[in-house]
C-alpha cells in the first residue's frame, strides 16, 4: 500500500503521523513492474506450509 492511502485504513491525524514516523530519515525507493513475491503467492509457488 502506498503511504497516501494510510488514511482510508485510519483517521487522518494518526495516518499523517504514522507516515511521518515511517519515513522521516528513509531513503524511498520508487519501483515499476510487477512484484515478484507477489506473483509468487497468487501462483501458489510462494512459501509451503510444513507438514
Amino acid at each position: 500500500m502506498h503511504p497516501s492511502g494510510f488514511d482510508e485504513i485510519m483517521p487522518k491525524t494518526l495516518a499523517t503521523a504514522t507516515v511521518d514516523r515511517l519515513l522521516h530519515h528513509a531513503h524511498v525507493v520508487v519501483t515499476q513492474g510487477d512484484s515478484y513475491r507477489f506473483n509468487q503467492a497468487t501462483t501458489g509457488q510462494g512459501i509451503k506450509a510444513l507438514h
